[in-house]
């Protein structure tokens, strides 16, 4: 463990059983506001044939929204900013949140290079805040800093099915000229590839050990169904669930 014996804060734990994209999007933001100033917080979770697009992007610009909703899929808007990013059940989507003081990025990427570590990958940290694996990438990171907590989240690549990128993601001209998008899928790696046998549930249990290495004995297991529960859950899922969260704030297109 290293900094877990001093630590200041509570150790959180939390793992959602909904594959909905608005829920769990609308639960970090209730654990940022009801835990993350005096807790260290971990959440995992999982989106079923989502399109996550930045706080700041416009969908119609940075999604196929007629191939998404032709298949069943949703658009998802998150409070930080970057990229627009594609989540299938094949992706673990991690949140690490905390307060302000307590934020290091180093301490969260390490969480996840030893849990992948642990389980006979080697993996390390490149310049971008991306982790590599054999010179790929299987997670991205994004950010975001509140008044009092800050968090950092991302995606933790097992078994997704990189051919769906195309399809729900529009890719720019200059993009494709330069680069392509299979140039951009032959950068990415599921770390299946590396471990057949890898599941999921093996890759929550690796980060649960992970995160105590780091942060020390967890505290409190939050229970997903209480949390749900929580009088605040309703009006953040409307807003994450509402047109106006999720197309009103583009540009004229």
């Amino acid at each position: 463990m290293a900094l877990g014996v001093d630590r200041i804060t509570n150790t959180v734990y939390v793992e959602s059983n909904s594959f909905d994209p608005w829920l769990n999007l609308a639960i970090e933001e209730y654990l940022l506001n009801s835990y993350a100033r005096d807790s260290s917080v971990l959440y995992l979770w999982q989106n079923e044939k989502t399109v996550v697009i930045g706080r700041n992007q416009n969908a119609w610009q940075e999604c196929r929204l007629d191939n998404l909703e032709r298949d069943g899929g949703r658009l998802a808007r998150r409070l930080s900013g970057g990229g627009a990013v594609y989540h299938d059940l094949g992706n673990l989507n991690f949140t690490f949140l905390m307060p302000r003081k307590e934020y290091n990025l180093h301490r969260q990427l390490s969480v996840i290079v030893d849990a992948v570590k642990e389980l006979g990958i080697e993996a390390h940290f490149s310049g971008r805040n991306d982790i590599l694996a054999g010179g790929k990438k299987f997670s991205g990171n994004a950010f975001y800093h509140g008044q009092f907590a800050s968090y950092h989240h991302g995606t933790i690549l097992i078994d997704v099915d990189t051919g769906k990128l195309s399809e729900y993601l529009n890719v720019s001209k200059e993009k494709i000229e330069s680069k392509g998008v299979k140039s951009v899928v032959s950068r990415v790696v599921n770390l299946k590839e590396m471990k057949p046998d890898l599941t999921i549930d093996t890759m929550k249990k690796a980060m649960y050990r992970g995160f105590i290495e780091e942060y020390g004995q967890i505290d409190n297991v939050l229970d997903f169904e209480r949390v749900i529960e929580s009088e605040d859950i309703g009006g953040l899922y409307e807003k994450y669930s509402s047109k106006e969260w999720l197309l009103g704030r583009n540009p004229e297109f």
